[in-house]
C-alpha cells in the first residue's frame, strides 16, 4: 500500500497590531535617564523574573496604560538635574501615571510624572543590602514613596529580618506589622497593592485576600494549579485570611478606642474651661 505524501503549510502568524500612542511615544519628546550598569548578582532573576511576579502583578492590578509594574527603573526628582539621588529599585509599582512617559524616559522623574511611586521593593544582595536598609530607606521616604519593602530569601542573612515593610505617614516611614503563620511562613499587608506580601520557604509570594488565593507563578500555571481560581481554596489560605481579618479588626478597635478617649478628654477640658470662666465672671 502506498501512502501519499502530505504537504503541511505552516500557519501564518497573526500580525501584531501597532502600539497605541500611549505605549509608543516619540522618543525624542523626552529627556532620558542615563544608562545604568546591570546588576552583577542573580537575585532578581531568581526571585522576581523566573517566578513571573511582575506579569502576575501587572495582570492582577490591571489598567496597563496608567499602572506600571517594572523592575530596575531609575527614580529621581528631576531627570534634567540628576545628582546622587538616583535610586534603582528591584521592583516598582505606581498607579495613575502615564506609562508611556516612563517608558520614553527610561526612568521615573517624580516632578514630571507628578507623584512618587506607590510601592517599592528591594531584594537582599551582598552588594546593596546595607544601603537598602539605610541610605535607600531614607531616600525613598524623602521621595515620598508610599510603601517600602525589603525581602531577604535567607531570612536575616543580609537584612535584619526576612521580610519588612514600611508605610509613609506624615513624611516618615512607619513599620508594617509582619505576622508569622508558621516558622517558614510570614506575611504583611500592603495597603498600596491590596495584597499580602509573603515570605514562604525563602520565596516571595503575593496573596489576594479578596479571592483568598495566591497570584500564580509561571510554574503553577504550567502545572495546572489555576484550579485555585475556581474556588478550591486551601485550608491554609482560609486560615491566613481569617487571621489577617482578625488583626485588621483588632487594629480598628484600638484606633476607635484611642479616638474616643481623646474626644472625652477634649470634652472634659472644655467643661473645665467653661466652669473656670463662670467662676471668674462671678
Amino acid at each position: 500500500m502506498t501512502t501519499a505524501a502530505v504537504t503541511r503549510t505552516p500557519p501564518v502568524p497573526t500580525p501584531t497590531p501597532a502600539p497605541s500612542p500611549t505605549e509608543a511615544p516619540e522618543q525624542d519628546d523626552f529627556d532620558r535617564f542615563p544608562d545604568f550598569p546591570p546588576r552583577d548578582d542573580m537575585m532578581n532573576p531568581i526571585y522576581l523574573h523566573d517566578p513571573g511576579h511582575q506579569p502576575a502583578l501587572r495582570r492582577h492590578l490591571g489598567s496597563p496604560d496608567t499602572t506600571i509594574v517594572l523592575g530596575e527603573v531609575p527614580i529621581a526628582w528631576d531627570v534634567r538635574r540628576i545628582r546622587d539621588d538616583v535610586r534603582v529599585p528591584d521592583l516598582l509599582v505606581a498607579f495613575g501615571v502615564r506609562r508611556a512617559h516612563i517608558l520614553g524616559q527610561m526612568g521615573y522623574s517624580i516632578n514630571e510624572i507628578g507623584k512618587p511611586p506607590d510601592f517599592v521593593l528591594e531584594i537582599a544582595s551582598k552588594h546593596t543590602a546595607r544601603r537598602d536598609e539605610t541610605v535607600k530607606w531614607t531616600d525613598y521616604a524623602a521621595f515620598g514613596v508610599g510603601e517600602y519593602w525589603l525581602f531577604d530569601p535567607d531570612w536575616g542573612r543580609r537584612y535584619a529580618t526576612g521580610l519588612s515593610g514600611w508605610t509613609l505617614a506624615e513624611g516618615r516611614y512607619q513599620p508594617i506589622p509582619i505576622h508569622e503563620y508558621a516558622p517558614e511562613q510570614h506575611y504583611g499587608y500592603s495597603a498600596a497593592l491590596g495584597l499580602y506580601v509573603c515570605w514562604e520557604y525563602g520565596q516571595l509570594r503575593w496573596y489576594d485576600p479578596a479571592t483568598q488565593t495566591y497570584l500564580l507563578t509561571y510554574d503553577e500555571q504550567q502545572d495546572g494549579r489555576i484550579a485555585e481560581r475556581d474556588g478550591r481554596i486551601s485550608e491554609q489560605g482560609r486560615r491566613i485570611a481569617a487571621e489577617a481579618l482578625a488583626d485588621l479588626e483588632r487594629d480598628a478597635r484600638i484606633a476607635e478606642q484611642s479616638r474616643r478617649i481623646a474626644a472625652e478628654a477634649e470634652t472634659q477640658r472644655l467643661r473645665d474651661e467653661i466652669m473656670r470662666l463662670r467662676a471668674d465672671r462671678d
